[in-house]
Order: C-alpha cells, then sequence, then structure tokens
C-alpha cells in the first residue's frame, strides 16, 4: 500500500503541508476563503512536530494491522479494504479517544471544535497524490509503496 513519508532531512517547518490540507478539507477549497471567510474551518490530517533545526510532519501510517480499528469500540475507525487506508467516520465516534491512546504514530487528534470526535489523515479521499505531498516546496513529504 501507498503510504505518506516524511523525509527530515529537507522539512524547512513550513507547514504549507498544514495549510494545504485545511484547504483541501475546507468547503470551499479556495486558500483565502477557507482562511478568511469560513468559520468552521477543519483540523489538518497532519501536524509538524519542530524540535531545534528538526522538522517533519507527522500523519497517521494507515497500518496494515492498524491497533486504532481494533480499539474503536463504534467502528468509527476502519480499514477500507480495497485502498488500505485507515478511515475515520466523525458520525460514529463517541470520543472515547481509545485510538488517540494506541496510536503508535502519534497522529490522531482530539477535535473540540467539531463535537469531540478523532481527527486524521484520510489520504485527501482518493485523490492519486495526497495534497500535502504534491504541494510540498521541499519534496520533503513522498508517496510510496515500500513494501514494509
Amino acid at each position: 500500500m501507498r503510504r505518506i513519508y516524511a523525509k527530515e532531512e529537507v522539512c524547512i517547518g513550513c507547514r504549507l503541508c498544514e495549510i494545504h490540507c485545511i484547504v483541501q478539507h475546507s468547503r470551499s477549497k479556495k486558500i483565502i476563503k477557507a482562511f478568511q471567510e469560513e468559520e468552521d474551518r477543519p483540523l489538518p490530517g497532519l501536524f509538524v512536530e519542530e524540535s531545534g533545526p528538526v522538522s517533519f510532519a507527522v500523519q497517521c501510517r494507515h497500518c496494515d494491522d492498524a491497533q486504532c480499528v481494533a480499539a474503536c469500540m463504534t467502528g468509527a475507525m476502519r480499514k477500507d479494504d480495497q485502498t488500505g487506508a485507515v478511515t475515520h467516520d466523525a458520525d460514529k465516534c463517541v470520543g472515547c479517544w481509545m485510538c488517540i491512546m494506541v496510536c503508535p504514530a502519534g497522529a490522531i487528534r482530539r477535535d473540540l471544535e467539531h463535537g469531540k470526535i478523532a481527527s486524521k489523515c484520510d489520504l485527501c479521499g482518493g485523490e492519486d497524490t495526497p495534497v500535502c505531498v504534491e504541494r510540498c516546496p521541499n519534496e520533503a513529504l513522498t508517496f510510496e509503496d515500500r513494501g514494509e
């Protein structure tokens, strides 16, 4: 399965991946409208971690044996049989945070603004290439199948 991988040696911590993720998941899909006119702005599906000169994007690894799926008591987290992506159904999520506790990558976050639900990367819902990878100015993110 193709996954997003971060190359920390070329990430400059610009956070454009976060910005483009928000725009991609906004109602308008336009950067100015998403940030200036839309009040109900989504959380980005990834976030940049920084420690001194080192920075890199953290996002869902869409694990083969996804612990978040096993821990989800409502079925809000599930593994797509066709794509292998771990998806999240916000309508089923009750905010128990078990997925957050068991995620080995620390890539799932609480979205309290949208109803106490979990938030994570969805690989841009079937796009050929996730927007964070496509728009990274330094190519610090790749979308590839490493056969892991």
